[in-house]
């Protein structure tokens, strides 16, 4: 074969191979390799009787797969010999030899499968007798005694001995890789003693680390288990349990060994001048069954604590609350930025390069110098980096209906790549905050710092008390110019002179706060809308500049500013704050948005998000940022994958037909929903000509009217007929047991990794966008260089074996099958195509691999002959084997619809 292979790449122009030349001169290695195994693979299929027949009796898959791994398969030759025994059909009745282990069952296999711990216990038994019967003396007449156990070993365990020396020398790496790496006839034998005859992760090595930490947990269950079998009694002065152990049996066992014979109530024949051994096995019997039973208990015991201290260090389950994700939110970007970003994307831009974390103040905040203690720098840059990933998560749960627009923009996080100082969390985190501070000041009569610290004790608080301030800043020294831009400047900056002399009570009269926050919300307002007011907005800050003079700043510095000729003659003229400067930077339009948000917004963070589904998501993504994972790859170096979904007839997406029909039972789809899910309420939904029962959670529901701008619920179901039945239809079928919703959730992997991709070149400074630009998701679904990326390094096929069936009888599940076709460009549907051929009807069967074009419609990509029906056993494996061809990558994920 390597001759013939050889021959072939010599050659400059490519000719047919010999071997698979048949004698007409036609040229098929389907046909003369691939057919004759097919053959008999099918003839041995049709002897297990439809799985009546024994195992023993057929040859299965297994065993041919263990036949081609082994040296036997030579005798097939090259080109393969007809005549070969292994392909001969065998004869009806003649029992087939088989290449791998049957296994028959019977009550040996209770030994057989724990043999090395019954010698072991048996052994140690031996032992702890001999010393409780020596009453614990260990002297030389003990040590011979106890060299008695080393027959009781030899006779238990002969050939394990010679295997179990192998398996040591083994653990040490160079003759672990000097007897897998050997062909010589000695390292051959060597292998054949101490392993089993496996290919497949034969070649894996364990580190010595982890070797000696698992035998360190199996001294410690042993000791524990053999002192609690020696030591433990239940004397009369602490009666620990009501049974005794080896060491306090061996005076009542001597007692009555040393007693005359006894007159039984009972006939004994065994222990007649035997020393009363039945009453010694008697006695005896319980303590040996609990001693052979306890290893488990301690198993479970010890299994129990260092698991729990295991996880406790790898931070397992440490999120278990949607308030845990809350308190620990600020940790996630520098985890996620640890564990889950390349090296290349952490090394970005100059102005905003990753450090390391530096212990200390690295930065005094204005408003205290202690507030801050690890870099604003490093704080900013993993936010920005956790940011876009964390934002696409909360984005498809709006998608799926799981959450609000208000919800939705509550959860995002901003990006985090502009001029503010400062890292800026997501808004649910810092809701209420403000009005809350606001009340601290009002009722404050200290000190400055003991405000301070009073804000302090909740960072969040913190956070957002520094955030609005900035804001404040940007915001209004973006909208006036002139003269107004100078009254902001200079109204700042005396209050960051109060700041820094600790005066800022004095300066201020705090109780004021509310009529200031109360002018700019109403400026707030006017400024979200799209369609310029400048006048509206012009009065409004007009108004905020008179509060906050008058009333806000203290007598002396208001006296001045009424005297600042520039901004009084501006005032008299009219024209303070006249022209107002729309904002149209999106920088300053996000800012207003969330400005907004958090000074309106009063909602306790404990109730975002509201619905289950979204808070179970939130809590197992955040928990898994903590998991032990190897260092992250850029999407260019990671493994090429493939997922796999076996699909037959089941449903695919429900029709309104579905959702209300009852099966034998007499149960319907609404009413098996209304059973697992209690707290749902019904909608009749009308749907074109046909009134759908729909089941939906009334957030989800009004989620669901709200993403297609059908309005709030009112109750009146006729109002709220819907054009979108289609979307009623996936809205349905994303909380079954659909098919549409497995390749949904199967198709957020290439999303991922899009968006991952983009995000690397960006950071690269590629395909046109500067370095500084990178972290914008905008339009990252449609790079054509991130689709390719993720094309490369993910397949998804759907093997649907009908498919071709389903079309040519019209079946609506092909319908549905080619829509998500359309809806998901990466997907790809691979089935079993049959057609007869000759005047005698023979069929022929092909897999082909289709996807959708730009026009809709199925495109044949790959069609391949098969040496015939592919169904040779129960079905569900074939239909996953006969599109294994179509995939690509290292690794094959298989998803089944209930997954």
């Amino acid at each position: 074969m390597a001759r013939e292979l050889d021959s072939i790449v010599d050659h400059g122009e490519a000719n047919p191979a010999r071997s698979c030349t048949a004698e007409s001169g036609s040229v098929s290695f389907l046909e003369q390799i691939i057919c004759p195994i097919y053959n008999t693979m099918a003839e041995e299929a049709a002897r297990n009787n439809n799985g009546k027949a024994a195992h023993s009796s057929w040859r299965n898959y297994d065993d041919f797969n263990e036949y081609f791994w082994s040296p036997a398969c030579f005798e097939l030759s090259w080109p393969m010999r007809r005549e070969s025994p292994f392909l001969l059909w065998p004869k009806k009745g003649k029992r087939t030899g088989k290449s791998s282990f049957v296994e028959h069952r019977t009550f040996l296999h209770l030994y057989r499968s724990f043999h090395r711990l019954w010698i072991f216990l048996v052994v140690m038994f031996q032992a702890l007798a001999i010393i409780a019967f020596r009453k614990g003396h260990l002297n030389l007449n003990t040590f011979k005694i106890l060299l008695s156990i080393g027959p009781t070993f030899a006779i238990m365990n002969f050939i394990e001995t010679l295997r179990l020396i192998l398996g040591l020398l083994q653990k040490f790496p160079a003759c672990h890789t000097l007897s897998e790496m050997s062909d010589q006839s000695f390292f051959q034998f060597f292998k054949w003693i101490y392993q089993e005859r496996y290919y497949v992760g034969r070649g894996l090595y364990e580190r010595m680390t982890d070797y000696f930490r698992y035998v360190l947990f199996w001294l410690v269950i042993f000791l524990c288990k053999f002192t609690f079998a020696y030591f433990l009694q239940a004397s009369h002065q602490v009666a620990i349990l009501p049974f005794a152990r080896i060491r306090p049996l061996v005076s009542p066992t001597n007692t009555i060994v040393d007693l005359p014979a006894l007159q039984y109530s009972w006939h004994d024949l065994v222990s007649k001048n035997n020393n009363n051994v039945l009453t010694i096995v008697s006695l005896w019997a319980p303590v040996i069954a609990i001693y052979l039973m306890d290893i488990h208990i301690w198993y479970t015991l010890l299994s129990a604590i260092i698991g729990g201290v295991m996880g406790a260090r790898a931070r397992l389950g440490e999120i278990r609350s949607t308030e845990m994700v809350h308190k620990r939110f600020e940790s996630f970007p520098e985890v996620f930025a640890k564990n889950l970003v390349s090296q290349q994307t952490k090394r970005r831009r100059k102005d905003g390069k990753l450090e390391e974390k530096q212990s200390g103040n690295v930065e005094n905040m204005s408003f205290h110098p202690v507030v801050v203690r690890v870099s604003q720098e490093n704080n900013k840059t993993y936010a920005a980096l956790f940011s876009p990933f964390w934002n696409e998560i909360i984005k498809s749960l709006r998608e799926e209906d799981y959450i609000s627009n208000r919800e939705m923009d509550l959860l995002l996080i901003p990006s985090n790549r502009g001029s503010l100082r400062l890292v800026q969390w997501p808004l649910f985190l810092l809701s209420s905050k403000i009005l809350l501070a606001v009340d601290l000041a009002i009722d404050c009569n200290d000190t400055q710092a003991d405000l301070w610290n009073r804000i302090c004790k909740d960072e969040y608080m913190a956070y957002a008390v520094q955030e609005c301030y900035y804001s404040i800043e940007k915001i209004l020294h973006s909208l006036v110019d002139g003269e107004g831009r100078l009254w902001v400047e200079r109204i700042y900056r005396e209050i960051n002179n109060s700041i820094s002399e600790g005066s800022l009570v004095i300066t201020l009269s705090l109780k004021k706060l509310p009529v200031v926050l109360q002018k700019l919300t109403a400026l707030l307002g006017l400024l979200r809308n799209e369609k310029p007011e400048e006048k509206g907005a012009a009065n409004a800050v007009y108004q905020l500049y008179e509060v906050v003079t008058h009333d806000l700043l203290s007598p002396d510095l208001r006296e001045q500013l009424d005297t600042w000729n520039i901004l009084a003659r501006a005032r008299n003229e009219g024209r303070l704050f006249s022209r107002i400067e729309w904002p149209k930077d999106p920088e300053i339009r996000e800012q207003v948005k969330r400005l907004y948000l958090l000074l309106t917004v009063k909602d306790s963070a404990a109730n975002i998000p509201k619905n289950l589904e979204a808070r179970r998501r939130l809590e197992f993504f955040t928990n898994s940022l903590f998991m032990d994972m190897p260092p992250a790859k850029p999407v260019c170096e990671m493994m090429p994958f493939c997922v796999f979904t076996p699909y037959y007839s089941e449903t695919v997406l429900y029709s309104p037909k579905e959702l209300r029909e009852e099966n034998e039972d007499g149960i319907s789809t609404i009413f098996y929903l209304q059973k697992i899910f209690p707290g749902l309420v019904l909608y009749w939904v009308i749907s074109l000509c046909d009134k759908v029962p729909v089941l939906l959670t009334l957030d989800e529901w009004e989620n669901y009217l709200e993403r297609i701008n059908e309005g709030k619920s009112t109750g009146n179901v006729e109002a709220q007929r819907s054009n979108n039945d289609l979307e009623l239809r996936f809205w349905a079928s994303y909380r079954g047991q659909t098919l549409a919703r497995t390749v949904r959730g199967m198709m957020y992997y290439r999303r991922a990794l899009m968006l991952q991709s983009f995000l690397e070149r960006r950071c690269l400074g590629v395909d046109a966008y500067s370095q500084s630009d990178y972290l914008s998701t905008e339009g990252f679904e449609l790079s054509r260089e991130a689709r390719a990326q993720a094309d490369i390094k993910f397949t998804y096929v759907v093997s649907c074996q009908i498919y071709g069936q389903q079309k040519q009888n019209k079946k609506p599940e092909a319908v549905d099958i080619a829509l998500l076709l359309q809806r998901n460009e990466a997907l790809r549907v691979a089935f079993i195509h049959a057609e007869e051929v000759g005047a005698d009807g023979k069929r022929q069967f092909y897999s082909k691999l289709v996807k959708a074009d730009i026009n809709g419609k199925d495109q044949e990509v790959y069609s391949i002959k098969l040496p015939g029906d592919p169904k040779l056993g129960e079905g569900k494996p074939e239909n996953q084997n006969h599109a294994i061809i179509f995939t690509r990558g290292e690794a094959i994920q298989t998803i089944d619809m209930n997954q």
